[in-house]
């Protein structure tokens, strides 16, 4: 007897235009070319995230950069006072801290200070 993937073939047809639901014109409707698509759109995706990631990473710096500018420190400074000080906090939380609590954010710059003199 005969075998084909059939039942097997169609699921996988499925799940790809469920993937590429709402592309313009072919991409969206013909197997070959949703196929070319979703690749593409894959790599895209994988290579924006990790973009993304890096701004972010350039937002934090900035955010933390102005508020230790305003307490008459630079980022560099600050950066090497946090680690001799050996205070651990990411560049995210830092940046958060500086901008909901100032007076959490004026207490660790104290600190980084303290340890650069």
């Amino acid at each position: 007897m005969r075998t084909t993937n059939g039942a097997a073939r169609n699921r996988k047809k499925n799940r790809l235009f469920k993937s590429v639901k709402g592309y313009r014109g072919g991409r969206g409707k013909l197997l070959r070319t949703a196929k070319e698509t979703a690749v593409r759109a894959g790599a895209y995706s994988f290579r924006d995230r990790k973009v993304r990631a890096r701004e972010f990473r350039k937002l934090w710096i900035l955010r933390i950069n102005a508020a230790v500018r305003e307490r008459g420190m630079r980022y560099s400074v600050f950066a090497n006072g946090l680690k001799k000080a050996n205070i651990e906090l990411n560049r995210k939380m830092l940046s958060e801290m500086a901008i909901h609590d100032p007076a959490m954010f004026d207490a660790v710059v104290e600190k980084v200070k303290a340890a650069l003199a």
